[in-house]
């Protein structure tokens, strides 16, 4: 089977103007509250599940919409113009539940990938630990066999949507011995005896999503929540990042394009000097660089959709690697650049709680940190050009 190399097909359009009104009209009207409150919006879950948009990538063998990975960014994409925060339901759902398209079981798949597309839970992805972030191989918690079980013990650190995610993909060391290749992955579900989410975080944006600490003390699951064979499951790990670090490059792109849009419109309006500032070169200039550096990102990350589909439908895609960071990397600093230039834009009022980009501006410097920082990133790019 072959793909596309990216270019939307008319269903994807059709797809944008639908999440596009629904977050205008569900969404970004709560963006501010969610962000000065810090609790988790709850009804936007509820919006984006009744209109089944929280978790598109599922396929519908399991009672998911069957969403391609362009669609997916594109969901992404609309959701984060309005509310970078909300645009995690989705994206999280599918860094959670990927490893178990990868590599689970079909009776782990039906299990936990239908109930996630019923919108019975969220599926959250703990991989870092408090010593173990960009060097995760260095993870230090453990799943001890016993019986019919694993009995794990341990912390996971910065794990998105923890507490509200009733299932989580959970990295620990099975052999000791063996580095990498003695970690496991198995799924936890929220009511396990013995596991338990530590406080939230005090973060800079994306205030609206809760990041906290997993705790296992003698957690035991059963050994049917295995993911794949023993030893499988860094590898596991690799191989989801390759598809999901798209999902944080489509964040980025819509917290930009929110900022770009509200930055055009409010340099039409504001005046200065006896005309609307949008006359002036200088800030012309400005404005056209944030656009252009937007469209880049956009055609990269719609690039990378369009491997990571391929290669989710088994074709050898080499390049994907390289394609995955270089977008995640590419569209996180250019919505750094791009929040940050409609704050300057807006002058004063961009320093103000009372308009949106100052919001943006926070919101977008996670996206280059999580799932792997772009210094991370250019090496990973660097080792896959010079091998």
């Amino acid at each position: 089977m072959s793909f596309p190399l990216y270019a939307p097909a008319e269903e994807h359009d059709l797809l944008r103007e639908t999440v596009r009104a629904l977050a205008d009209d569900k969404i970004a009207p709560r963006a501010a509250e969610v962000d000065e409150t810090g609790e988790f919006p709850f009804d936007v879950l509820k919006a984006l599940t009744d209109a089944d948009l929280h978790a598109v990538h599922i396929p519908e063998a399991y009672g998911g919409a069957g969403a391609d990975a362009l669609a997916t960014v594109i969901v992404i994409e609309e959701v984060a113009r309005a509310c970078a925060s909300s645009s995690l339901i989705p994206a999280v759902n599918k860094l959670g539940t990927v490893p178990l398209l990868l590599s689970g079981s079909e009776e782990l798949k039906r299990r936990y990938l239908s109930a996630v597309a019923r919108g019975e839970g969220m599926f959250s992805y703990a991989l870092s630990e408090p010593e173990a972030g960009s060097d995760a191989a260095a993870m230090r918690t453990t799943a001890v066999r016993d019986g019919d079980g694993y009995v794990l013990n341990g912390t996971k650190r910065w794990i998105t949507n923890a507490g509200v995610s009733e299932y989580y993909m959970v990295m620990a060391v099975t052999d000791p011995s063996a580095g990498a290749r003695g970690i496991s992955a198995f799924v936890v579900e929220k009511g396990d005896e013995g596991f338990s989410v530590g406080a939230k975080e005090k973060k800079l944006g994306i205030k609206g999503s809760p990041t906290c600490e997993l705790y296992f003390d003698n957690c035991r699951i059963p050994a049917d929540r295995l993911i794949g064979e023993e030893g499988t499951g860094f590898k596991t790990a690799l191989a989801t990042l390759d598809h999901t670090r798209i999902t944080i490059a489509a964040q980025a792109l819509g917290i930009a394009q929110g900022a770009l849009d509200y930055a055009l419109g409010y340099v039409k309006e504001r005046k200065q000097f006896g005309k609307p500032i949008a006359e002036f070169q200088g800030l012309q200039f400005m404005i056209a660089d944030m656009a252009m550096k937007l469209e880049a990102a956009r055609q990269l990350t719609y690039a990378a959709a369009a491997k990571s589909e391929a290669a989710m439908h088994g074709e050898k895609v080499k390049d994907l690697t390289f394609f995955s960071s270089a977008a995640k990397t590419a569209a996180s600093d250019a919505a750094m650049e791009i929040t940050t230039d409609a704050v300057q834009l807006l002058g004063g009022y961009g320093y103000t709680r009372d308009y949106p980009v100052e919001r943006m501006m926070r919101d977008a410097k996670i996206t280059q940190i999580y799932e792997g920082t772009n210094q991370i990133q250019r090496m990973v790019m660097a080792r896959q050009l010079l091998k």
